[in-house]
């Protein structure tokens, strides 16, 4: 990414007024996420009687997404649940829903980060939305993010993400499967994504990035990095050891498809 486009981006942050971290960093944070967690449980068994199958990692993601507030949370969480039964009514995505995402080709998992995430691949312009509809690419992020989460080392919630913007153009812009693709991380897989490092954006990129931008919610937008073409090497080993690193960023691992993980 040239200087000029993140200059452009940082431009989009700072003008998106968002607030600051306000992370709670008081040692009782542990102990009010508990008795926060057991507040919402409460809560939600009491609209939904199948929310006493969810764990308290899972409460506790959706939680932190809305900055401990139990009733936005809460109200998160019911929607997510109704959603579920509607988007997964078996439970699960067939590959067989799904046979034209798959086929282009474009979603890899591979090593670990450095703090043991999983690091998931996306090459952009291998997606063809005149090759799909809209309600089979929603099935495909779906798809996608059940198996990252399948596949999260004990002890992990969250995955990194290397998205190569390398060759991408009008013919791979898809808005609406973008922000469709957002709102199903952000509202029903909150608090899944660790990081998510931008590489080889080319300028034109930026029409569709600031059509998206304004949905990204404030947390998101923290994750994110638009890494700078000739910083691409020394960027990526901040997060990531060398010897984890995909064969595609000039590392020693092999890309496995996301269907075979």
């Amino acid at each position: 990414m040239t200087s000029y486009l993140r200059q452009k981006f940082q431009s989009l942050t700072v003008s998106s007024g968002d607030a600051k971290d306000g992370e709670d960093t008081s040692e009782n944070r542990e102990e009010t996420e508990r008795t926060r967690v057991q507040a919402m449980k409460a809560l939600v068994l009491e609209r939904d009687p199948s929310a006493k199958e969810v764990d308290d990692l899972m409460i506790r993601r959706f939680l932190r997404a809305r900055d401990l507030d139990v009733d936005k949370a809460s109200a998160m969480f019911l929607k997510y649940l109704k959603w579920r039964r509607e988007a997964v009514p078996n439970g699960f995505i067939s590959p067989s829903e799904i046979r034209n995402d798959l086929a282009q080709d474009k979603l890899f998992m591979q090593g670990c980060d450095r703090a043991g995430r999983p690091i998931v691949v996306v090459f952009a312009a291998r997606h063809m939305p005149a090759s799909t509809t809209v309600d089979e690419f929603k099935r495909f992020v779906i798809y996608t993010l059940e198996k990252i989460c399948a596949r999260m080392p004990s002890g992990h919630e969250k995955f990194t993400s290397i998205a190569d913007l390398q060759g991408w153009g009008y013919v791979n812009s898809d808005i609406r499967g973008y922000l469709a693709a957002l709102s199903i991380l952000q509202d029903c897989y909150p608090e899944r994504l660790g990081k998510l490092l931008i590489i080889n954006a080319p300028y034109i990129f930026m029409t569709a990035w600031k059509m998206v931008y304004p949905f990204i919610d404030k947390n998101t937008k923290k994750k994110i990095v638009f890494v700078e073409d000739k910083k691409l090497r020394a960027t990526l080993l901040e997060d990531i050891d060398e010897s984890q690193l995909p064969d595609c960023v000039g590392g020693p691992l092999k890309l496995v498809p996301i269907q075979d993980c």
